[in-house]
């Protein structure tokens, strides 16, 4: 007798949780902005456990801890047992000072004004197909990229130091390599740091870099960091780089201003010389993995024409300013990925 086939299992019902989980999502982000403001991460790490003792560590009213507390267990940030509350692994790694991998510096630019501003605006953006700001984020010498810099280098040394491990550069002899947009510098640091003949030149505005070489004394690399100030489009890089660093860059801008910008590197280059892209790359479907797909949305909110580019568009880039077959290395722990060329 034939076994009859198991029945279907029956199809979940619709349900409106996604819609008031969506719709209320800035709680979440205001109350983990506050908790880092309070250091009440840091507290806990201290010892402070109950809403009393995380009170007086955080000089917050005793019923304000309790509430927010409670709503950081709910949303996995805290751990909490018979009303004492303990770090989850994730936050006693990122959000704790005492740790070296604390990221809570992050949230002033993540969470900035203008960052807000450009969602709030986020519908005639998308009416526009780019950003609805007066000032975008890639207006010359934006303020932001201070912000930036200051906030986000914690959250970069880890893909900063795995990149330079990755870049091929000669032992044997002293190298040149150019860093664009360097920002906080970390990654032109970071190659300078495993290769003790590398000279870097780091290109960003003129305000940012003031605090790219602070940051670069105090790794001491400075005898070997110089720096160009200025549109990365419009300045003059010089010549015989061995290498050209493209860190978070290329999605401020359309296809055809990455390919500009790509053909000017070609041009600055050593025969043989590398780009190396960092860059949140999606998937081909641009709708996984789910940081780097998404990532398109904040340079729609935020730019007049950036996007995210997935590994083929980009061999196509740079196929087509004179570069050879990329190859994609990963950086964790975060989602971007290194995509290194050579020059042919």
């Amino acid at each position: 007798m034939a076994l009859a086939a198991h029945p279907p299992l029956p199809s979940p019902s619709p349900s409106p949780l996604k819609f008031f989980e969506g719709v209320n999502a800035f709680q979440r982000s205001a109350a983990l902005k506050s908790a880092v403001e309070l250091d009440l991460f840091t507290a806990i790490a201290d010892g402070a456990s109950t809403p009393a003792a995380i009170a007086h560590k955080t000089n917050a009213a005793e019923r304000g801890v309790r509430i927010l507390c409670d709503f950081l267990v709910v949303h996995g940030y805290l751990s909490e047992r018979d009303r004492q509350y303990a770090l989850t692994p994730d936050s006693a790694m990122f959000l704790s000072r005492h740790s070296q991998a604390y990221l809570g510096s992050a949230i002033h630019f993540l969470l900035n004004e203008h960052s807000r501003e450009a969602f709030d605006h986020l519908t005639e953006a998308v009416r526009r197909g780019g950003t609805a700001l007066a000032e975008s984020s890639v207006s010359p010498e934006n303020p932001i990229w201070i912000d930036f810099a200051r906030s986000m280098m914690p959250m970069m040394v880890p893909m900063a130091q795995s990149a330079a491990g990755i870049l091929p550069l000669p032992g044997d002899r002293d190298s040149k390599v150019l860093d664009i947009a360097a920002s906080h510098g970390m990654y032109g640091i970071s190659v300078a740091k495993r290769n003790p003949r590398a000279y870097i030149v780091g290109l960003d505005w003129k305000n940012v870099l003031e605090l790219t070489k602070e940051n670069a004394r105090n790794f001491g690399v400075a005898d070997r960091y110089s720096t160009i100030p200025g549109d990365a489009f419009e300045v003059d890089f010089g010549s015989d780089y061995d290498a050209i660093l493209l860190p978070n860059i290329l999605h401020h801008f359309d296809r055809a201003a990455c390919e500009k910008l790509l053909a000017k590197c070609k041009r600055a280059l050593k025969p043989g010389g590398s780009v190396a892209i960092i860059e949140f790359v999606p998937n081909e479907d641009r709708v996984s993995p789910p940081t780097s797909a998404a990532f398109s949305l904040i340079m729609l909110a935020n730019t007049p024409a950036g996007d995210v580019y997935t590994l083929e568009e980009f061999r196509r880039m740079l196929s087509a300013t004179g570069f050879g077959t990329p190859e994609a290395y990963p950086l964790p722990p975060a989602e971007h990925l290194m995509i290194l060329s050579k020059s042919v």
